[in-house]
């Protein structure tokens, strides 16, 4: 994924009301943009940091800018926009990267499905069946390992998802969870149980079910973002 018109370079001011963020670009021009992440962004962002926004000049929206990348208070790369993972993860799927779901004849977006009427994010057509694609951005890390975590906020809708995909799994039905690590530097994903035991239990029945379990690693720069490998879970 390459980034079209490039990012512009600024810092963080401040981020509040969820969605938003004041920054200063790197001309001095001070800004309010939309901030793409509905997560509490635990130890990826800090008052000063460096950042990337994608500029709009279209006057229907109300702010002039998105947040895309940031350099975390441990000097990695983040991609801070979450829309992104999904179109990352089927670039990925297109080029062959995601090589425990190669094969697959036809790929559909956001398809409903389940007793609890969620949507899966990409749902993949076989010749021996489906595939359902739950797909998760992680930006979580630490400063004394490199073992990022998923959620860095309680995500009821997190655990809806993995009892979702624990019921097709259980039926027959393939089931993955795909973890997109948007994070650079980093050697392995786990569950962060200190913030939400209750989904660390759900992935862990979930596995047990059945579910595929899953974690790419992102090349992240300014000029454009892409799944390169795979990283261990650590259940």
């Amino acid at each position: 994924m390459q980034f079209e018109p490039p990012l512009e370079e600024g810092r963080l001011l401040r981020r509040y009301k969820r969605f938003l963020a004041d920054i200063e670009t790197a001309s001095g021009e001070l800004m309010t943009i939309h901030c793409p992440n509905t997560g509490s962004m635990l130890n990826c962002m800090s008052e000063g940091a460096q950042i990337w926004f994608s500029r709009s000049h279209d006057p229907k929206r109300k702010l002039p800018g998105t947040w895309e990348l940031g350099r975390t208070p441990h000097g990695r790369m983040a991609v801070i926009n979450t829309a992104r993972a999904n179109a990352l993860v089927e670039e990925a799927l297109h080029a062959g990267v995601i090589t425990e779901l190669n094969g697959f004849t036809a790929l559909k977006r956001e398809v409903p499905y389940g007793a609890e009427r969620s949507r899966i994010d990409i749902r993949l057509e076989y010749s021996s069946g489906l595939a359902y694609v739950e797909v998760k951005s992680v930006t979580l890390g630490f400063a004394d390992n490199d073992v990022a975590a998923f959620p860095d906020a309680r995500t009821e809708r997190g655990s809806k998802h993995l009892r979702e995909l624990a019921a097709l799994a259980r039926s027959g039905i393939r089931a993955v969870q795909l973890y997109c690590v948007n994070l650079s530097g980093i050697g392995a994903v786990r569950a962060a149980g200190e913030i939400d035991p209750a989904y660390a239990a759900a992935l862990a029945e979930a596995k047990a079910a059945g579910v595929e379990v899953l974690a790419y690693g992102a090349q992240i720069s300014p000029q454009g973002v892409r799944l390169v490998g795979a990283l261990p879970v650590l259940l």
